[in-house]
Parts: structure tokens; C-alpha cells; sequence
């Protein structure tokens, strides 16, 4: 059957759209990359904030249209079913935690869905990035996020099945491992293991390959920080932290159930300085967030002004179903929040467009990740940097560059 797939979001969807291309693939599905030559649809739907909710009900509505069998998997299969029928009453939905069982679904199979690991099934790759699901779920129930509620609570893979997805990408061409999890730094919480002892034994397979490590929660990261740090000391692991505060004022971290304070977050971010100077630090903030006050927003800026993250995602607060934050009260004026989402993302501008002068001259051996605009190709550095090559040069290769030029969002460099 021919088959045409999308997903969006989080690097998760795509984890799950690798298992279920490889599932399907064994079973004769040809992927196709033109809806008009499907026989099914399969979409892998992220709803973290209400516009991409908006963009995924316009997209079932196009399939709709387009008269196609249709398989909604994503976060939307788990806590927006209803949603989903109102446009496509005989679509088939598919949680994500048991994309597993996709084909179980296209047979009609299913009577109930089980648990098992991912890790235990075939991955079929789309490009030399291979997304790898260390854990599933969360514990920790932040009071603005509906991904908690859609994904379940945590559930660790076990590091033998991990090597393998991993070892399994690497035979398939794959030169850049995404780990990924709804927070990576819970990994093993539910075992008698963590993220550090995940990264050393990581660290054992041999091959040229770069390896990022995904998202972290500050409260989960101090719990093992130490072992952590000391998992990112193989060269091959990219000197890349991406560590959400979502505020700089602690009430508001407090509202949110963040289960941390504006303190901590600054600690983890010097002990990784102090170990690797050259680290990339992202972060993201939510502005707006029911009863922020002009004092507690100007907080989180002298927070961003004082750790000076390399790349800042800032989301304007969204009433997300079902979460406790959607009940609160003191919501804020639309044009406060755009006010001062402007306010925030010209200050980030800045800090992000300094940190990567200071690059300028230093040189990197890129990893050669995709192709650019106008002719180029973009790779990245140790320390995760998108770095633009203008020469000519392969996808997947390592190249020795130096950075000659560089902007807000990424460096410029020629080949040395």
C-alpha cells in the first residue's frame, strides 16, 4: 500500500515516525512523497500550544478533501480524539505510546492497546539524523503542559535495547544521534540507572558519528548532574544543552509546578561552563503566564541578560486543555503578552548574535547535515552550532572549516 507520512513537533514524533516507517516497511508499505500517489495517510500530530493545535485540525481537514484512509497518531491521538472525529469520524487513532502497533491497526486487531518497549522494534531512517527514544513519559506534571497528560508517565528503556537502535542507525548511514525523551534527564528514574551512565556506555561504540543529547529539566538534572557532565566528555557527544527555564522569577516557576528556582538554574549552567567552555546553551521561557507581573517578567530578562543562552525559544503562554493553568486566574491582555514576547526577543537577538561573533575565526570539524538555501549546505560544529558551507561538499561528511562570518542563528565558514 502506498503510503504518505508527516510529522511535526517534537523530535519524539519523528522518533515515532522512524518505528513506524520500519514497522510497515517489512511489510511491503512503500512510502511516497506526494499525498495524490497514497492509498493511506499517516499523520503524527503535536498540540503543545494552540497554534500548532489550529495548524494540525487544518491539516485533517486537507486529508478530509483529499478522501484518503487516515492514521492520526501524536499527541493529539492520546488527549484530543474528539477533535479528531469531528473532521475525520473514521479515522484510525493511534497514541503515541503504542505506535508500535501500528500495523495491528490497519488490520483491525486491536482489541486493546499494550505496552512494550520501542526499542525492541525495526526503524526505518529518513535522513543522516536518527532520533533515538531513550524514555517515554514524564513524572512531573508542570501545570501548563498537555504532553505529560498525552504521553503517560515515564518509562526508561534499557540501555542494552538503546545501544542497539543506536548501533542499527549507524549500519543505515545515520551520522548524527538524537537522543530524545520527554525530558532526557529523568532517564533511568524508574531504574536503577541515569543519563550519565546511558552517555559513558554510548561512549563504547566505535564509529565516527556525533551524538546530541535532547531537552532536560532542571529539577530532574540536578538529581545526577555530576554523572551527567561526565557522560558529555566523549568528543563525539555535541557540547549542547538545552535546558528550558521558562521563567527567571520563582512564584512563577512555583505556579508552573517547576519544581526548581531560578538559582538552580544558574548552577547547572556554570557547572557545565566550568567543565566545557565552548558549550551551546538553549533555553525556552514562556511570557505571559497567568498573573506575571511587569516586575517578575523583568526578572526573567536580568536572568537571560546574566546566563546569556546561545539560542532562546520563547512561546507566548497557551491554555492547553485539561491542565490545571487553563483554570487560573489573572490571565494576562493579548497585547500585554505580545509586548512583551517583542521586548524579550529583540534582547535574545542581541545575546545570541554576540555569542556567535565570538566564533568567528575559531575552527570546527562540521558535521555535514543538510542542505542550505541558495546553494549551500549546513553542518554542525562540536558544540552544535549550524554552521553555513558555501563550497561544495557531501551530506554525512566531517569537514574541517573555519568560521569566517556569523549571524544571529548560525556562523558562516570555508573549508580550511
Amino acid at each position: 500500500m502506498k503510503t504518505y507520512q508527516e510529522f511535526y513537533g517534537c523530535t519524539a514524533n519523528k522518533s515515532d515516525a522512524c518505528l513506524v516507517r520500519g514497522i510497515l516497511a517489512e511489510k511491503d508499505y512503500e512510502f511516497v512523497d506526494d499525498i495524490s500517489d497514497s492509498e493511506l495517510v499517516i499523520i503524527h500530530t503535536c498540540t503543545v500550544i494552540s497554534t500548532t493545535e489550529q495548524r494540525m485540525l487544518s491539516r485533517l481537514k486537507c486529508f478530509k478533501e483529499k478522501k484518503k484512509k487516515v492514521v492520526v497518531s501524536g499527541c493529539m491521538a492520546s488527549v484530543q480524539k474528539d477533535l479528531i472525529k469531528e473532521i475525520l469520524p473514521d479515522a484510525l487513532i493511534l497514541p503515541p505510546r503504542f505506535s508500535y502497533q501500528i500495523n495491528e491497526l490497519l488490520q483491525g486487531k486491536i482489541k486493546s492497546f499494550t505496552d512494550k518497549d520501542k526499542t525492541l522494534f525495526p526503524k526505518q531512517y529518513i535522513d543522516t539524523n536518527a532520533p533515538i527514544t531513550i524514555a517515554e513519559g514524564c513524572n512531573f506534571s508542570c501545570t501548563y503542559c498537555i504532553t505529560s497528560l498525552a504521553r503517560g508517565k515515564l518509562k526508561s528503556y534499557p540501555i542494552s535495547q538503546i545501544l542497539q537502535n543506536i548501533q542499527s542507525a549507524l549500519d543505515q548511514g545515520c551520522k548524527e544521534i538524537q537522543l530524545t525523551a520527554q525530558d532526557t534527564s529523568s532517564y533511568g528514574m524508574d531504574k536503577k540507572t541515569n543519563l550519565g551512565h546511558l552517555l559513558r556506555d554510548i561512549g563504547n561504540i566505535s564509529g565516527e558519528f556525533r551524538v546530541r543529547v535532547g531537552m532536560m529539566n532542571p529539577f530532574t538534572c540536578l538529581k545526577n548532574i555530576d554523572s551527567i557532565i561526565r557522560g558529555y566528555s566523549d568528543s563525539r557527544i555535541y557540547k549542547f544543552l538545552h535546558l528550558p527555564v521558562q521563567s527567571g522569577e520563582d512564584l512563577i516557576l512555583k505556579k508552573m509546578n517547576r519544581k526548581y528556582n531560578s538559582d538552580d538554574f544558574i548552577n547547572i549552567i556554570e557547572k557545565f561552563r566550568e567543565k566545557y567552555h565552548e558549550i551551546t546553551i538553549s533555553t525556552d521561557v514562556i511570557v505571559g503566564f497567568p498573573t506575571e507581573t511587569d516586575e517578575q517578567f523583568n526578572k526573567t530578562i536580568e536572568l537571560l541578560k546574566k546566563i546569556k543562552p546561545d539560542i532562546t525559544n520563547i512561546t507566548r503562554f497557551s491554555a492547553r486543555p485539561y491542565t490545571i493553568a487553563k483554570k487560573l486566574k489573572g490571565r494576562l491582555r493579548t497585547e500585554t503578552v505580545k509586548k512583551r514576547s517583542k521586548i524579550l526577543s529583540g534582547i535574545c537577538n542581541e545575546i545570541s548574535k554576540e555569542n556567535n561573533k565570538r566564533h568567528i575565526g575559531k575552527k570546527y570539524n562540521v558535521l555535514v547535515t543538510e542542505k542550505g538555501k541558495n546553494k549551500t549546505f549546513v553542518g554542525r560544529s562540536e558544540n552544535y552550532k549550524p554552521v553555513v558551507i558555501r563550497e561544495k561538499v557531501n551530506i554525512g561528511e566531517f569537514i574541517p572549516v573555519e568560521i569566517i562570518d556569523a549571524s544571529t542563528t548560525y556562523l558562516v565558514a570555508s573549508i580550511i
